[in-house]
């Protein structure tokens, strides 16, 4: 039944035996990580986030920022407010909001009042095309919703605002009742809207569907207004819907940076982007700027205080990370191999890693990384190298998620780093008396520093954080950079689950020092050594890249 979508020229697609040709080649981005984004569990933007990200939207090329509902809540007032003392150069902010109540003068509504005090040149809107919606959630007649619609939408016109109408349920309302979700279409093409935005405000909607209904709402309706689409990720088919419905005739695309939205999200803006502009041949955002779709994905990421994933197509860290030896062999030959796009396209890199799975191509790309590129790749030095990697990590070490480790490992081998201290013993004492809320973690450790040594101890809230604290105060007269580290990962992970209480522990822990992020492993039977073996790697791996770069 549905067959393979080609493109046979620039904008032409053969669809199910169909032939069509857009009329148009730039397809403009609406964001709405500040409103549909916000609404992820756990993400709450403060003020500052949102002016922030809309800075950072604006930079990239965005053509629309959706800040908020005006009148909804104090902070989405405020913004709009303080939005306009940014100097923005290239978005156009939205507020948003929803048609007239029922049995309401549109000119009486504070919730319609609220969009024209927000100042915004233009507004989105939404209303209800599922006539169930209208009946069972808005209880009114279909009559009085499309009348709704229709005022709602005149009324922002008369004040000079570019309207924006989201057909809530639109998908949804058109497979039940198709004559009633195009009228409320016409109500707002009548009311003078300038888009039509179909939502699949369920994520129910499949790809040949969105295609086939927005095809025939851009034949309908194209020549009185503009189509657009925003699609939820319920079915994981956000993104696939809103390629579709472009394809079907959809020229704006609402989504969010990563993903972000309620329940499973919004169409990922970090896929769909790329996507459009790298493949399909449409304008989206000024090509140079593209180059900072992962910068702005992190940045995001980091204030929604919600971890990027690594595997995140185009943006995430292992994106264009290859394991296997004979993918990293193929890739380091030609990256068409195994690699759909160049990496630097989007503000990525090309990865290789080093595990037990590798071979030697991926030890010798690690090795140029590193600088190191005197080694012949059949010398005995290599395979004693590879050899020692695989045996590492049969005993559970785990160098992909740990590449500071896998760096001192391979300079080590070498002889490229050298012996910032020398450990002589640490020693820990953890008490909890009667009484006591919480146990006490005292960390004794003795390191000698060229001709001398250092004897200090340090109360700490945990076993680990006290060998940190008493390290750091036994290196900080030598090695004052080291202040600057900060842990901000601390990860334990059983290796052999089968050995109960003996099990082996493999500890991972991440580091920052404000210019860069690091990562450490450390593999053993006591989590005290393994967590101890990480540290010390990675106060080391400091150092080391202190000195390469002549800061020590």
């Amino acid at each position: 039944m549905f067959r393979t979508l080609k493109r046979v020229a620039k904008h032409k697609i053969t669809f199910m035996g169909c032939e069509k040709v857009a009329n148009f080649k730039k397809v403009f981005i609406y964001d709405t990580t500040l409103r549909d984004g916000a609404q992820t569990e756990g993400v709450n933007f403060s003020l500052e986030d949102k002016l922030r990200i809309t800075q950072k939207l604006d930079e990239f090329g965005i053509d629309y920022i959706e800040g908020g509902w005006p009148g909804a809540n104090p902070k989405d007032t405020l913004y709009f407010k303080e939005v306009k003392k940014l100097p923005l150069k290239h978005s156009k902010i939205t507020a948003f909001g929803s048609t007239r109540r029922p049995n309401r003068k549109v000119e009486d509504d504070e919730l319609v009042l609220n969009l024209l005090r927000a100042e915004t040149k233009a507004i989105t809107i939404f209303g209800k095309s599922w006539d169930l919606h209208v009946t069972d959630a808005l209880k009114t007649t279909l009559d009085e919703n499309l009348r709704m619609v229709e005022e709602t939408c005149s009324f922002l016109k008369k004040h000079g605002r570019e309207v924006i109408f989201d057909a809530e349920h639109f998908f949804d309302g058109f497979k039940r009742n198709k004559e009633y979700a195009l009228k409320v279409l016409e109500a707002a093409v009548n009311g003078g809207a300038d888009w039509l935005v179909l939502c699949d405000t369920n994520g129910g909607a499949l790809p040949h569907e969105v295609y086939e209904i927005t095809k025939e709402v851009f034949e309908k309706f194209g020549d009185k207004a503009k189509i657009g689409i925003h699609a939820h990720n319920d079915s994981d088919c956000a993104v696939a819907n809103s390629l579709m419905a472009v394809l079907g005739g959809a020229s704006q695309v609402h989504g969010t940076i990563n993903g972000l939205g309620e329940r499973t999200g919004n169409a990922n803006l970090c896929s769909v982007i790329p996507n459009l502009q790298l493949k399909m041949g449409f304008e989206t955002v000024p090509p140079e700027n593209l180059k900072k779709l992962k910068e702005l994905a992190h940045f995001v990421a980091e204030l929604a205080n919600v971890p990027l994933p690594k595997n995140m197509p185009y943006v995430g860290d292992s994106a264009f990370t290859h394991k296997a030896g004979v993918h990293a062999s193929a890739v380091l030959k030609n990256p068409e191999t195994y690699e759909h796009i160049n990496p630097e396209l989007v503000g990525n890199r090309r990865k290789i890693t080093v595990s037990d799975m590798a071979g030697r191509s991926n030890l010798i790309a690690k090795l140029k990384e590193y600088g190191i590129t005197n080694v012949e790749p059949n010398s005995v030095e290599l395979r004693k190298l590879v050899d020692k990697i695989k045996e590492l990590e049969k005993e559970g070490y785990h160098f992909e998620a740990a590449e500071a480790s896998l760096e001192l490992l391979i300079k080590r081998h070498f002889g490229l780093v050298k012996d910032f201290f020398n450990f002589d013993a640490y020693r820990i004492l953890i008490a909890k008396r009667k009484g006591d809320i919480s146990p006490v973690s005292e960390a004794t450790v003795r390191v000698s520093l060229e001709n001398f040594e250092e004897h200090t101890a340090a109360l700490g809230n945990g076993p680990v954080n006290a060998l940190d604290k008493a390290l750091r105060k036994a290196l900080k007269e030598f090695y004052p950079s080291i202040a600057d580290i900060q842990l901000i990962d601390y990860k334990v992970r059983i290796v052999n689950e089968t050995e109960g209480t003996a099990a082996k522990v493999r500890v991972l822990i991440e580091f920052t020092d404000g210019k860069r992020k690091w990562a450490t492993v450390g593999v053993h039977e006591n989590i005290i050594e393994a967590s101890w073996r990480a540290l010390v790697d990675g106060i080391v791996y400091k150092l080391m890249k202190d000195e390469e770069e002549n800061l020590l």
